[in-house]
């Protein structure tokens, strides 16, 4: 990761993390074209937990995938660590989300035959990381999610919470700058989405993790102290406050 940083220029004192310059995202051309995001900006600090919210075409699913180095502006900039991504190659930029993002999705994304443990491996075995430390990384992954014991069951062994906590695991397992959410409790139910959440908040507080989330429900939304709502490509609302009070919920 040192490398990454001299290569690039990163600031890793830099307290903000992430932030769009007057960015704008079109797709298409001509009258077929599709503003996504219009000449938007703003920052997101270390250690901040930034819900993103809008109903569906609002740009908050375009900014998400630019964040992660997914996507890119057509115009603008997206700044990571004060680096213009855009000015980054396209190996760069995989490195980049290898050793800075952690990446966490709605349905899961596990490997339906492999042990929880294999599953957070993967972006270790991606990093050329040796066999011993990959596999002590992982059991202490899986520890801080709750899941040492079920190590070596496959996700059909496993509740949805219980795999939304391996894929956790499996983006915290590198140590990653950011959290990227998307959706992460949109295939559980209430009892499971706020065990999630309340991990995430774990994870932030203790780690001062940041930590980006899309979400279109309120009451999740309402566990970051900070809500950020796109409507037609526009940051219409922008605000900072104390997270609800959460309940006590068990981590089982």
């Amino acid at each position: 990761m040192t490398e990454l940083i001299a290569e690039v220029g990163a600031n890793p004192a830099a307290d903000t993390l992430l932030e769009f310059r007057n960015l704008r995202k079109v797709y298409g051309q001509g009258e077929g074209a599709v503003v996504a995001i219009v000449d938007e900006s703003f920052r997101i600090s270390r250690g901040e937990f930034v819900a993103i919210m809008g109903p569906s075409g609002s740009g908050k699913s375009t900014a998400m995938n630019i964040l992660g180095c997914l996507d890119t502006p057509t115009s603008g900039s997206y700044l990571f660590q004060e680096v213009d991504v855009g000015s980054l190659t396209r190996k760069q930029r995989a490195r980049l989300r290898r050793h800075y993002l952690g990446f966490v999705f709605q349905g899961f994304n596990l490997l339906a035959r492999t042990s929880a443990v294999e599953n957070v491996e993967l972006p270790l075995i991606y990093r050329g990381t040796s066999r011993s430390e990959r596999r002590e990384r992982s059991f202490e992954a899986l520890e801080s999610v709750g899941l040492a014991k079920w190590w070596d069951h496959t996700p059909a062994e496993l509740s949805g919470g219980q795999q939304q906590r391996v894929a956790i695991a499996r983006a915290m397992v590198t140590e990653p700058a950011v959290l990227l959410a998307d959706e992460p409790t949109g295939n559980l139910d209430t009892a499971r989405s706020h065990e999630i959440m309340e991990l995430l908040c774990r994870l932030n507080e203790d780690r001062n993790l940041s930590v980006a989330m899309v979400t279109h429900e309120a009451d999740m939304a309402a566990y970051a102290g900070r809500r950020i709502l796109f409507r037609d490509g526009l940051v219409h609302s922008d605000t900072r406050h104390a997270p609800n009070a959460r309940p006590e919920v068990a981590v089982q």
